[in-house]
């Protein structure tokens, strides 16, 4: 009988994670991550101009100032325990693995915590719906139903609209899309609009294109919305009615705190005859603006 040689190859093949370059696009706060809580001065009310002023002295007034604050998370990896076999034995390096991917798996998480507490911070009144003629069936759980309007690109014009509406400046504005809706939306443009807006594109800072003004960028999962139109966590149960939802925002309207990855290790350790390794990452982030200028929520409209 034959003995076959077997190769074991001395990499391993690891895991995807999604670009989260999305985060750049604001003001860092990260300087103040050491704090528990951040707080951000809003200025009030401007004052009233009048022509020709006939009423003299004038009425004295004072400004009301406002504030947003947002506190800062903790989060913490499950340690993990490495037995002392592991890394004599295996083919690959399996401590390297696992050290990058805990680490790239906390910082998934602390960016999926920041598209959150940006979509919680979008007004009742800054939430739209989309109106593609075209449906496709509801993709951000398995427990969602049904059908949904696809986004179709006067879907961005209008937000195009509702921020010229509010002076929010012209650059510096940037549309978030799921994989799901940014193939909707890919397939709404005519050939000539792909033409523009693929040459508009700068892949090294993440942007797929621009459209009506917005910088385009794509993430495997943005936002979901329930029926009333709040922001669901991803961890919670999922809804049929729910919604995916993208996000669109000013750089200015939006704040990212992210902190340094921490690593807490016990190597050698005498109880476990092995390593023992976790992380923690402060991180936090809010909307900007008392008045929520510059930050919206398109939703996938349900279908009736």
């Amino acid at each position: 009988m034959a003995l076959n040689k077997e190769v074991w190859l001395n990499s391993i093949v690891e895991n995807f994670y999604p670009d989260n370059s999305f985060a750049a696009k604001s003001v860092d706060d990260s300087t103040f991550v050491s704090n528990r809580k951040v707080h951000i001065p809003n200025a009030g009310q401007a004052s009233k101009v009048v022509t020709n002023r006939t009423q003299k002295p004038a009425s004295v007034s004072q400004r009301t100032d406002n504030e947003l604050t947002y506190e800062i998370d903790e989060l913490t990896t499950d340690p993990i325990y490495i037995p002392n076999i592991d890394t004599v034995e295996l083919s690959y390096d399996k401590r390297n693995s696992v050290l990058s991917n805990d680490r790239s798996q906390l910082q998934e998480a602390a960016h999926v915590n920041l598209l959150k507490r940006w979509g919680e911070g979008v007004k009742d009144d800054h939430i739209i719906l989309t109106t593609g003629s075209t449906q496709r069936n509801a993709h951000t759980s398995s427990t969602a139903t049904g059908k949904r309007k696809s986004i179709c690109k006067e879907d961005v014009l209008a937000l195009m609209t509702a921020f010229d509406k509010d002076d929010v400046p012209a650059t510096g504005r940037y549309l978030l899309l799921d994989a799901h809706m940014y193939a909707d939306l890919l397939a709404d443009l005519s050939e000539s609009d792909k033409w523009m807006f693929q040459n508009s594109a700068n892949v090294q800072k993440g942007i797929l294109g621009n459209l009506y003004g917005f910088d385009i960028m794509k993430r495997s999962r943005v936002l979901r919305l329930n029926a009333s139109k709040k922001v669901l966590d991803w961890s919670a149960e999922g809804a049929a009615t729910e919604m995916a939802a993208a996000l669109a925002w000013h750089e200015k309207s939006v704040s990212r705190a992210m902190g340094e990855v921490k690593m807490f290790d016990s190597t050698d350790n005498p109880l476990y005859y092995g390593d023992i390794y976790s992380f923690l990452m402060r991180t936090g982030g809010s909307a900007r603006r008392y008045d929520g200028k510059g930050l919206f929520l398109l939703g996938e409209a349900t279908v009736s």
